[in-house]
């Protein structure tokens, strides 16, 4: 799948479960295994849990397999791959997200989600890298996700499409992986459109209307999770404070910096989540 073919999520006419369906098939022929377990997104910062799972089966360029797209930003590694843990469950660890703020429309961000269901996996694990508002989270803490806030205006449900998202973020999840780490602490997550960081203004309203971390991604892909009937845990690395805690200017690279800086003891501990799921 080409960026430079036309997108078969663009077409408004076509069924995006469909496509997804298609996904699974490709990821079925390139990794000789037809069906996942469990599904991993990896966020900045979470990228060495991939070698400390398992033995990786298969690994190939996300942009083989059908309505995957090239990751726009960097510390994302733009590929899929399988692996095995020693347990003997199959884990598909997508390495290729699309944020919204891409501008390709809602369709192609939550499309990884979609195809890891239909991969069959029943449990998506979804992390990312996000500002604090807590002051008590210092850079390289990592942070379970207890609900979250969308601030996109966007979802990924289309049409009369009703499902509750009272649990999204599963409670038993949540404790098995407190039960490897019990200083996990967690929060809700606010996802703003982006690319902009946010203004300190607006992560006083974040907080003020209940969230705890500031980011411009999982929520969308949350509730895509949930409409395909898995349980989705949810964990963020605080890379810095948010615009207003912290003093000093935003900046990609810091954020960067800190999840290369968190990567080995966070990656263990997703590795060691994973496996007790």
């Amino acid at each position: 799948m080409s960026d430079s073919t036309a997108h078969p999520l663009d077409d408004p006419s076509a069924d995006p479960f469909a496509v997804a369906a298609e996904a699974a098939a490709d990821i079925a022929r390139l990794t000789g295994v037809e069906h996942h377990d469990i599904a991993l997104t990896l966020g900045s910062g979470w990228g060495k849990a991939a070698e400390l799972i398992g033995e990786t089966t298969a690994a190939f360029p996300a942009t083989e397999v059908t309505g995957f797209s090239k990751p726009a930003l960097e510390g994302h590694a733009g590929t899929l791959r399988s692996v095995r843990t020693p347990a003997g469950r199959h884990v598909l660890v997508i390495g290729a997200r699309t944020h919204f703020y891409e501008g390709h429309g809602v369709r192609r961000v939550v499309h990884s989600v979609r195809t890891a269901a239909a991969t069959g996996a029943r449990t998506m694990v979804l992390t990312n890298g996000a500002g604090g508002i807590r002051s008590s989270w210092k850079p390289g803490t990592p942070v379970l996700i207890s609900d979250h806030i969308n601030l996109t205006s966007a979802s990924p449900l289309e049409g009369a499409t009703f499902i509750d998202l009272t649990d999204l973020y599963s409670r038993r999840l949540r404790d098995i992986a407190r039960s490897i780490d019990p200083s996990l602490d967690e929060g809700v997550y606010c996802q703003f459109r982006g690319p902009q960081y946010e203004t300190p203004a607006e992560v006083r309203m974040a907080e003020i209307i209940g969230g705890h971390i500031v980011g411009m991604s999982t929520a969308l892909e949350a509730i895509a999770a949930r409409q395909a009937g898995m349980e989705i845990l949810g964990m963020s690395l605080i890379t810095n404070m948010a615009a207003g805690i912290q003093t000093t200017p935003l900046s990609h690279e810091e954020v960067i910096e800190a999840g290369r800086e968190a990567e080995p003891v966070i990656s263990s501990l997703l590795a060691r989540v994973i496996g007790a799921l």
